[in-house]
């Protein structure tokens, strides 16, 4: 009997641990993607209507998974002054186990371009670019508090007016000691397939630094690969939220999909729904999971980059 206990309690051990195991749920990405690019959201503008439905929408989502606030703030808004105008980043954390003053960021940008002035369809929905991203990083933020294994912490944040000249990464990049984040991953346009097809993207600024080996190493075994940049001269790693943070020298870069020299859908209006592979995006997302977790638990430190100037 009692082999027979201990052989059913090892079963449901196992059962039981199955179950608690997080993971990334198709009809989430779904319904979150779905509804930053929806109408409603009138694409997503600096400054609009739009994009603070996005930032409420969110704001939601990331008390929804219990994130704590930022730094001092009272809730999750990173507000500030552009030109007078006012805007906001949405940041949520998950507090470090043991290394707390380490951080971890993971990023994308909820804004997008609004109206087009001319045509029938005049909304810039910005499925791809970059409601996937942001759709990955709420994903990432319920993933990594299921899991509760991140010895560092963990910074959740979408940045606005990206599209305006990275009005939110340069306020947020500000105000952090560039000595204290450890590695950031900003997520940009994830939404379909890469150029060498599905179970791939490439990493931004791949040589200079160590990150996307690590990210490689942890992958190993799988059916899925993080390549170099394969536009170089489009100067990538400059153009998105990562490069204020990689200007001071944080192993700070982007991954995406965009086929930067053929992407038909890119800063147009029929970047919907419709234009996006989500079993395709649902693999990244679960790829970049898997691929930074030894950096999350502390076991990798990324390489500091060379200090940079950022594009303008």
């Amino acid at each position: 009997m009692k082999n027979s206990f201990s052989i059913l309690v090892a079963l449901l051990g196992i059962s039981v641990q199955a179950q608690v195991q997080p993971f990334i749920q198709k009809e989430e990405i779904i319904r979150i993607e779905t509804e930053l690019a929806s109408d409603k959201m009138e694409g997503r503008a600096i400054f609009s209507p739009g994009i603070d439905s996005a930032s409420v929408f969110i704001e939601k989502e990331f008390k929804k998974i219990n994130l704590s606030y930022f730094k001092d703030l009272k809730n999750y808004r990173q507000e500030f002054d552009v030109k007078g105008q006012k805007a906001n980043n949405v940041i949520g954390i998950l507090p470090g186990k043991s290394k707390s003053e380490e951080f971890v960021i993971f990023s994308a940008h909820f804004d997008h371009l609004g109206f087009a002035k001319n045509g029938g369809d005049k909304i810039y929905n910005g499925a791809n670019d970059d409601a996937s991203g942001t759709t990955a990083v709420i994903a990432l933020a319920k993933y990594f508090k299921e899991l509760n294994q991140n010895e560092r912490t963990i910074i959740f944040v979408a940045f606005t007016g990206e599209e305006e000249g990275g009005f939110g990464s340069k306020f947020f990049s500000e105000n952090m000691n560039p000595d204290s984040v450890v590695a950031m991953f900003n997520i940009e346009m994830i939404g379909t397939d890469s150029k060498w097809g599905k179970n791939s993207a490439y990493i931004t600024g791949f040589e200079k630094s160590d990150f996307g080996t690590i990210l490689k190493k942890n992958l190993k075994g799988s059916n899925f690969n993080f390549n170099p940049d394969p536009y170089p001269t489009q100067q990538l790693f400059y153009r998105s939220d990562n490069a204020r943070l990689a200007a001071q020298g944080v192993p700070a870069h982007t991954i995406s999909t965009s086929k930067m020299d053929n992407e038909l859908t890119y800063h147009k209006v029929n970047d919907d729904i419709k234009s996006i592979d989500f079993d395709n995006m649902i693999e990244i997302i679960k790829s970049i999971a898997i691929s930074s977790q030894t950096i999350i638990k502390a076991i990798d430190t990324p390489t500091r980059v060379e200090k940079l100037k950022p594009r303008k």
